[in-house]
């Protein structure tokens, strides 16, 4: 069963790579969605997969690498969107 979650990621995730580790991390595991940088200094994600895929892919981002820490994730599962083909960075789904 396919699901989605919305999160937002606070602690060093701007400026370090994080979305392009994210993004890794997601195309790995055969997940899409996507990554975006807020005003705010936090980073949001859209993740949609099969929920151990999704799972493994929040561990991974949770313990980041040397330059990215991450302090706190808040998560949100959310209606699947249908079609969505990839992981990509901005807003919007990946058809």
């Amino acid at each position: 069963m396919i699901k989605r979650f919305h999160v937002f990621v606070e602690g060093r995730v701007q400026g370090v790579g994080f979305r392009g580790f994210c993004m890794m991390q997601a195309q790995q595991r055969g997940l899409t969605g996507s990554v975006t940088n807020l005003p705010n200094g936090l980073v949001e994600i859209f993740v949609q997969g099969e929920q151990d895929r999704i799972d493994s892919f929040l561990e991974a981002v949770q313990a980041g690498n040397q330059f990215i820490r991450v302090d706190d994730m808040s998560i949100k599962e959310v209606p699947a969107v249908p079609g969505e083909k990839r992981f990509g960075y901005g807003m919007g789904q990946y058809f």
